[in-house]
């Protein structure tokens, strides 16, 4: 096995696992408020691999909701990571026509992405690959294993904690994009990426997010092309 698959494991076992833990205890604690098994909450923990996916899944499994339109939501809340797989895959390819990367496609999630992004360009290109794959390999096991006890110690968090504890996956994310502030190409897409965000509170629940991080980003991109 390549040292760099233990790097990576090591990598997500710091900072990231404090990050997910929280995030994925909290969704433990919302299944078992709702009534569903510790099973359920593990299973859709590691299927949908996404906070807003497993959110839909979880509200239309307590309503009674039908499969197909569950499904349907769940991707279309977790389309954002397309474009991440998009611009990560040229990482993690050796050579033209490598489809190894495909098999890790299921694990890309923000922490992932955003973790790959800051270290794969330093890293030489044998080691990206088995890098990553012992980030997400961390990660999911993080991510299962935090579920599992947000569903044991839902009775100890108040429902207040729980909300908080879902938003510390995006807060380190957030954290994790201001500290590239100072290279043009992140500041201008986190720059464009705020003026644009006010769409979300103007458009549909379903589309505005979606929106302002296609334009916004599409800004960025533009701008960042002029002056190249």
């Amino acid at each position: 096995m390549h040292p760099a698959v233990f790097l990576g494991a090591r990598a997500a076992l710091a900072a990231p696992a404090i990050a997910m833990g929280a995030t994925f205890l909290a969704f433990g604690a919302a299944v078992r408020e709702a009534g569903l098994s510790a099973g359920w909450a593990l299973a859709c923990a590691w299927a949908v691999y996404g906070m807003p996916g497993q959110l839909v899944v979880l509200q239309s499994a307590s309503a009674g909701g039908g499969v197909i339109a569950t499904v349907v939501g769940a991707v279309a809340v977790n389309a954002r990571f397309l474009p991440m797989a998009v611009a990560l895959t040229p990482w993690l390819r050796r050579r033209d026509g490598d489809t190894r990367p495909l098999l890790l496609a299921h694990f890309i999630s923000i922490t992932t992405w955003a973790a790959a992004m800051r270290v794969l360009p330093d890293q030489p290109v044998s080691a990206r690959l088995p890098w990553f794959a012992g980030f997400c390999a961390g990660a999911f096991l993080i991510a299962g294993a935090s579920t599992v006890a947000g569903h044991v110690l839902a009775g100890a968090m108040p429902a207040p904690l729980r909300t908080a504890l879902v938003f510390a996956n995006p807060l380190y994310f957030a954290l994790l994009m201001s500290a590239d502030l100072t290279r043009a190409g992140p500041r201008r897409a986190l720059l464009a990426g705020a003026a644009a965000a006010p769409l979300a509170l103007v458009l549909p629940p379903a589309w505005g997010l979606l929106a302002a991080g296609l334009i916004g980003g599409t800004v960025a991109f533009l701008i960042g092309h002029r002056r190249a």
